[in-house]
């Protein structure tokens, strides 16, 4: 007992420390943004701007089209998080529920392909989608993410459809439910958290990825936010530092936005207490 008290507070440090190192870029990210040009270049960098200017955010947008690319990245996130969703949920519930050496098999698939670099498949993606037509178009950067988050996210539902109590389905098959009627109007209610949790994880990833939409959108209309925030680095790498902390301030803040709207469904337990013991 006495040393309780001890490992609670040794907890609470380790908490707090790793709350400073996550919250540490971006708040340094944010007192950047607010820096005048001479702030910036000043050998004795403080927290607090001293002189506080939205001077960075206004110059940002009269360089880039920042509104046009987030909007870009906004339909190819929100697009590749509903398909892959839609598709994961009826595949992660028949791996779950009927444990053959396919479903097995489709789970050793889920692992191995986590595995491979972008860089391996890139050559061979980039010829389907020029067969396909859909080079330079966001339809085809969506679908490839879709296919990229696809793995994953069909791992993290096979877990919580295990943890929907089996006594629920077979319940609604003694009522006359049929598989998709129990699957849609029992499993998937219960299952709103991993969902939240499986669009939030693809949205997130397809929001800010990089190396797929630089190599397969050419045409500046069709680029994304983070393809557009290197266009404040010059030729010699000489970044322009206000204005890029100024976007890419203004580019974490959808993730957070969705994170907040989704984080009861996250952290919601609707399964607690769905069957009497």
């Amino acid at each position: 007992m006495r040393t309780r008290p001890t490992a609670r507070a040794a907890q609470y440090a380790a908490l707090l420390a790793y709350l400073i190192f996550l919250a540490f870029p971006f708040l340094w990210l944010l007192s950047t943004a607010f820096k005048p040009p001479r702030e910036l270049g000043s050998l004795h960098p403080t927290w607090i701007p001293r002189h506080p200017t939205l001077a960075n955010f206004r110059q940002a947008f009269d360089e880039q089209p920042l509104l046009h690319a987030a909007l870009n990245s906004l339909l190819a996130a929100l697009g590749a998080a509903v398909i892959a969703v839609l598709i994961a949920t009826p595949m992660a519930y028949v791996m779950a529920r009927h444990r053959t050496r396919l479903a097995r098999a489709a789970s050793g698939w889920v692992v191995v392909s986590q595995a491979f670099p972008f860089v391996l498949i890139i050559i061979p993606l980039f010829l389907v989608l020029k067969r396909l037509r859909l080079i330079d178009s966001l339809a085809g950067l969506t679908l490839v993410y879709v296919v990229w988050s696809l793995p994953f996210a069909l791992w993290m539902l096979v877990g919580y459809v295990r943890a929907v109590p089996v006594e629920l389905e077979e319940a609604a098959a003694v009522d006359g439910a049929g598989r998709l009627r129990t699957l849609v109007s029992v499993t998937a209610p219960l299952l709103a958290p991993g969902i939240a949790a499986t669009a939030l994880f693809a949205f997130v990833t397809a929001w800010n990825e990089f190396f797929f939409a630089l190599v397969l959108l050419k045409s500046p209309g069709n680029q994304t936010l983070p393809v557009v925030l290197t266009h404040f680095i010059g030729a010699e790498g000489v970044a322009d530092l206000g204005p890029l902390a100024a976007a890419a301030f203004l580019a974490t803040l959808p993730s957070l936005v969705v994170f907040a709207l989704l984080q009861r469904r996250i952290t919601g337990g609707l399964i607690a207490g769905a069957v009497k013991s």
